[in-house]
C-alpha cells in the first residue's frame, strides 16, 4: 500500500456512526478492522523511516560531536506531516479497501 498517494485526511474528520458499520454490521467490529489496519500501516511506516535514516546513522560514541544532518531533518518532517495510520486505515475501511474476514461467523453459518 503506497500511504504516500493516500487521500486520507492529516486532521480528525467527524464520522456519522450509522454509514461506518454498514460493512460490518457491527461498529466494534468495524473499529477492530481498522486499529488493525492501522497497526499494520504504522509498521510498514516505521520500517521505512527508519531504512531511509539508517543511511545517516553514526557509529562513534563521541558526544561532543553532534551534528545536524539537513536532509535526515528533512525526512523526518515529510514523515510527520504524513496522515496518520488510523486516518489512513479509516479512509481505506470506507473506501472498501481492505479485505477482512470473521472466522467465528464464517464458523457459526457453517454449523447452522
Amino acid at each position: 500500500m503506497d500511504f504516500k498517494k493516500s487521500n486520507a485526511p492529516v486532521t480528525t474528520v467527524t464520522r456519522n456512526i450509522s454509514t461506518f458499520d454498514e460493512t460490518t454490521d457491527n461498529l466494534y467490529e468495524a473499529v477492530v478492522v481498522c486499529s488493525k489496519r492501522a497497526n499494520q500501516i504504522s509498521v510498514e511506516i516505521k520500517q521505512e523511516l527508519n531504512k531511509k535514516l539508517e543511511e545517516f546513522a553514526s557509529f562513534s560514541d563521541n558526544l561532543e560531536e553532534v551534528f545536524e544532518n539537513r536532509e535526515q531533518i528533512e525526512i523526518s518532517k515529510y514523515y510527520e506531516r504524513l496522515p496518520k495510520p488510523s486516518l489512513i486505515s479509516i479512509a481505506e475501511f470506507e473506501d472498501g479497501r481492505i479485505y477482512f474476514r470473521n472466522p467465528e461467523k464464517e464458523n457459526r453459518s457453517k454449523t447452522k
